[in-house]
């Protein structure tokens, strides 16, 4: 077993509701365009939030062959999209490497919703023989992981997370340390999600969780300002190619940051509130600092949680300041424009620190208008920002108290 093995990030892929690819998405984001619209993938119109963060203009076969698209969920068609992207931005060419050394960890949140829905309208409508028989494998969690190696021959570890929002980044930090202890050359990992459905919105909605600013899509997710209502749903998928260093020289591919720090910690608190005092966000930047061996002064940058609740926006910058001290980073949200993609939302803002990091620049909290004064750090308001930096950290938080973070450093070398 080898820990010394250092980790980098060589290819990413961002199917969002800014962009369908990592390059249009991160201009989108800097722009401060917002990806919030009128709910279309079904009637809202008797919904308490009748509001959503969709994807817009995919079509899933660009990516895969007809008869397959059928047997797949929308969350497993922006995987594979997704995946594409990162393989190709990688020059991944699997006929020259060892297949059983590249391996998938791909997760979400819930999975097959759209397919649950339409399958149990079948089975109330015309009985049980009207089920189809690709219900199961199109729906499950994890198909997505299982489809992507099957595309590609990945025969390495297999795996996919379902830790609610903070699935992704879990899928990562697992995939790196699956490298770093040598059980993998390279791993597919990070997260997708698909749940704009009617129940996906229906049950947040019953919670209160949602924004109900109906009449402005676009200011409705607002991280951190006094008039926050709630998060708004996105789908998507984040994937990032992730590879031992020395294996990433040998084939000459490129490299866009290194993988230096994985936290995770629970609240052991309640089923959808952060603990007091922003304790399990504390714990998880803490033990991510400690994993990279890196002075909380060090770190540039903080991709948040941010969803735009009023609890949980309180309660992270709390932990923030906790973690960092008197001089913490500037912090922004990128779900004020992508929403939150729930258990895809880590693998979007993973790949969003690594351009951040590669273009030294910071993407805005947008809608930032009214501050909370509870909520007082710099959260690169409303424009992108230039910066010179050298850490960058990205933080997930998932109902039941599930935390993740990792930590990348700028690659210059």
């Amino acid at each position: 077993m080898n820990c010394d093995r250092r980790v980098v990030v060589s290819g990413l892929g961002i199917i969002c509701p800014v962009g369908n690819t990592s390059h249009a998405a991160w201009q989108s984001l800097l722009a401060g365009r917002s990806g919030v619209g009128r709910v279309t993938h079904f009637d809202a119109a008797n919904y308490a939030c009748k509001i959503a963060a969709e994807v817009k203009d995919f079509d899933p076969l660009n990516f895969i062959e007809k008869k397959e698209v059928k047997k797949m969920g929308r969350f497993i068609h922006f995987a594979i999209a997704a995946s594409d992207e990162a393989m190709k931005m990688a020059r991944l060419d699997m006929d020259c490497v060892d297949r059983n050394r590249v391996g998938v960890h791909i997760g979400s949140g819930i999975g097959g919703f759209d397919i649950i829905e339409r399958e149990h309208s079948k089975l109330i409508e015309g009985g049980p023989s009207k089920i189809s028989p690709f219900f199961i494998p199109s729906a499950i969690i994890n198909l997505a992981a299982g489809q992507v190696s099957m595309r590609y021959g990945a025969k390495g570890p297999n795996e996919a997370t379902a830790t609610a929002c903070t699935t992704s980044a879990h899928s990562i930090g697992d995939a790196f340390k699956i490298i770093q202890r040598g059980a993998a050359d390279v791993m597919i990992a990070g997260g997708a999600e698909a749940a704009i459905t009617p129940m996906g919105v229906g049950g947040f909605a019953a919670m209160r969780a949602l924004s109900t600013r109906n009449q402005e899509p676009e200011r409705a997710s607002r991280p951190w300002d006094l008039q926050r209502d709630g998060f708004i749903i996105g789908e998507g998928a984040g994937i990032l190619i992730l590879e031992d260093l020395e294996h990433a020289r040998q084939r000459g591919a490129p490299v866009m940051a290194e993988v230096v720090g994985y936290g995770m910690s629970a609240d052991a608190y309640h089923i959808t509130q952060p603990a007091e005092d922003g304790e399990g966000a504390y714990q998880v930047m803490l033990n991510t600092l400690k994993d990279a061996g890196v002075s909380a002064g060090k770190v540039g940058y903080i991709n948040a949680h941010g969803t735009s609740t009023p609890i949980g926006d309180r309660l992270e910058t709390i932990g923030i300041k906790r973690a960092f001290g008197d001089n913490p980073p500037p912090v922004s949200s990128t779900k004020s424009m992508t929403g939150h993609l729930l258990g895809g939302a880590g693998g979007l803002e993973a790949g969003i620190t690594v351009l951040a990091l590669r273009d030294q620049t910071l993407p805005p909290t947008i809608n930032y208008e009214n501050p909370d004064p509870e909520c007082d750090l710099d959260y690169v308001p409303n424009a992108a920002r230039k910066v010179s930096m050298n850490y960058a950290l990205t933080n997930s938080f998932g109902f039941g108290g599930t935390n993740g973070c990792l930590l990348f450093r700028r690659w210059d070398e």
